[in-house]
């Protein structure tokens, strides 16, 4: 495996990037793959005038083995040690952290029922793809892939992080969202945008080949489970335009209304929801149940389900199951430990680091309840 560094440049509103340079001489390489946060990388390398030039910030590091996910450098160190030699520490994360980049701004508004994956899209063309100052180059609205991004709601929202709000809203319906490289002439390419869903590899499925993370097959080879309700909330108090007592307002839960010890409440304050819309140039108010959606639909991002997690090490060469083969970051699988009688009969694969090093190569996935 190889990673590749591009230089990157703009030229009338066209992104131009150019292979640098070809390298595997790295001490070792931190590939981390995300599903609902972005992404990042850290390279370990001898410090040397050539790759002191090679490796600087604004630059893209990709790998020869895959053709999904590219980083940014965003911070180049040099460590200087007599005994142990000279090192540059090359860190930065993939694509989608350009999105970090702009806000949402005006004011998105959906007050009828409109899919995830439509709403996500036009807040990107909006606000990053738009000529003028606020364009990112290059950047391009790619594929939908996932029954999630069908669901449809109604929302509204300003002045939010555009890559946090799409991680939000990843969260929420799971799903993920990802920024490739496309070539589409000789040293030109397009960063493509794409939102996209996992696949249920789970033994309560029947469709697709079933993947299984046991102590039993010996290709589990350590495991971590936690489970903490100190961050749970299912009830949110949704209060929006007006002062006191005249503030609009409503509630909002899943499934059955929460009760007693099994009830936590957050509140949430949507004075930043606007009561009004445009519409062909005039301004009209929301009727009440329009309102009263929104506002719902804010409070339902402020829910938060109890935090369960684990973290394992899987067998990098199991002859059962290859990663980027067999199964992908954002799948469901089925993880057990039956020294402890823990079985997940369908939990997420949502982070997946690959390490390597003089070692060979090492896998750490995170795993997340469905």
């Amino acid at each position: 495996m190889q990673i590749e560094i591009y230089n990157m440049t703009v030229l009338n509103d066209k992104l131009n990037i150019s292979l640098e340079a070809v390298c595997d001489s790295f001490s070792s390489l931190l590939w981390d793959i995300e599903y609902y946060k972005c992404g990042a990388f850290e390279v370990y390398i001898a410090a040397s005038p050539r790759n002191i030039e090679i490796f600087q910030t604004g630059r893209i590091v990709g790998r020869d083995d895959d053709r999904e996910h590219f980083g940014l450098i965003e911070s180049v160190e040099l460590e200087t040690d007599a005994e142990d030699g000279d090192y540059l520490i090359i860190k930065g994360r993939f694509l989608m952290c350009l999105l970090e980049r702009r806000i949402i701004y005006p004011t998105l508004n959906f007050t009828s029922q409109t899919s995830y994956g439509a709403i996500v899209q036009k807040a990107v063309e909006n606000n990053a793809l738009a000529s003028g100052n606020r364009l990112i180059p290059g950047l391009k609205l790619g594929k939908i892939q996932g029954a999630c991004w069908d669901t449809e709601t109604k929302l509204q929202v300003s002045y939010d992080n555009l890559m946090e709000w799409v991680y939000t809203i990843c969260k929420k319906i799971g799903g993920t969202a990802n920024i490739r490289l496309s070539k589409i002439a000789e040293e030109q390419y397009e960063m493509i945008f794409d939102l996209l869903q996992g696949e249920d590899r789970s033994i309560l499925q029947k469709e697709n080949p079933h993947i299984v993370f046991s102590d039993s097959y010996n290709n589990l080879l350590s495991f971590t489970y936690f489970t903490d309700t100190s961050v749970k909330r299912n009830f949110a108090y949704v209060l929006g335009k007006g002062e006191g007592e005249q503030r609009k307002r409503t509630t909002c839960f899943t499934n059955s209304e929460p009760a007693l010890l099994d009830r936590y409440e957050v509140y949430v304050d949507a004075k930043d929801i606007s009561d009004e819309e445009q519409e062909n140039g005039e301004t009209k108010p929301l009727s009440e149940e329009e309102y009263s959606e929104l506002l719902k639909e804010k409070g339902k991002q402020n829910l938060v389900p109890t935090k369960t997690k684990s973290e394992s090490q899987i067998a990098v060469q199991s002859t059962q199951f290859q990663y980027g083969v067999d199964y992908f970051v954002g799948d469901f699988v089925t993880v057990e430990h039956h020294r402890f009688g823990i079985r997940q009969n369908k939990i997420q694969l949502v982070g997946m680091i690959e390490s390597f090093d003089h070692n060979g190569r090492n896998l750490t996935p995170t795993f997340k309840e469905a």
